[in-house]
């Protein structure tokens, strides 16, 4: 497997982390987003929407992180990311639906750059932008924990489920535009006990080879 990738972002992360978890190797083939590699032809030929992440398997590529990592899921079904209960598996992806359908796409690069350039947006605006929909986010996402059907050190008991696997790269996306996260003690404390494994810290935007 191939996974073609940029190191900060949030859907290649929490694609690192997947693929990480179920313990799959794949080859990290670096597309440079400040360089505008995804606008290339060559990389258009790989995802038509020019974006990351895609994932290569013998001349089939599988794209956008909510197909691949269910089809991860699917096809590599140990260890588990989703829980068996149809009504807590609902519970877990409405988490993870949450940072992926709410909050990260409103903070992606796309977006801000069309504030930056057709918008004129300045940095500090891009800051408070990025700041209001991940704390609108990380409230609704914090309360959710609470109310969940089961408690544990992670987003749903004692094992990371998918809800970590989205969580943890909105985390890493609301240091960078200054969000305090220990407002919300259930999502800090996750994230803590997510550091602790190898499959979150070797996944990190830092721990990749294009990090610069």
């Amino acid at each position: 497997m191939k996974l073609y990738n940029f190191f900060r972002s949030g859907t290649s992360h929490r694609l690192r982390i997947a693929l990480r978890l179920k313990g799959l190797p794949v080859e990290y083939v670096a597309i440079d987003l400040r360089t505008d590699q995804h606008l290339l032809p060559s990389f258009a030929a790989i995802n038509p929407q020019g974006m990351v992440p895609a994932l290569a398997l013998d001349g089939r590529i599988l794209t956008q992180s909510p197909a691949i990592i269910e089809w991860l899921e699917e096809r590599h079904p140990e260890p588990p990311l989703l829980p068996g209960d149809p009504e807590q598996r609902a519970h877990v992806r409405a988490l993870a639906a949450l940072i992926g359908c709410d909050v990260h796409p409103l903070n992606n690069r796309r977006v801000l750059q069309v504030l930056r350039r057709s918008m004129n947006c300045d940095e500090t605006a891009i800051e408070k932008w990025c700041a209001t929909w991940i704390e609108d986010g990380f409230d609704a996402f914090e309360t959710m924990l609470d109310g969940s059907p089961k408690d544990g050190h992670f987003c749903f008991g004692d094992a990371p489920t998918i809800a970590d696997v989205y969580l943890i790269p909105q985390v890493e996306s609301a240091r960078r535009f200054n969000v305090d996260v220990t407002r919300w003690p259930r999502i800090h404390a996750i994230d803590a006990a997510c550091a602790g494994i190898d499959a979150f810290h070797l996944a990190t935007p830092a721990k990749q080879i294009d990090a610069a």
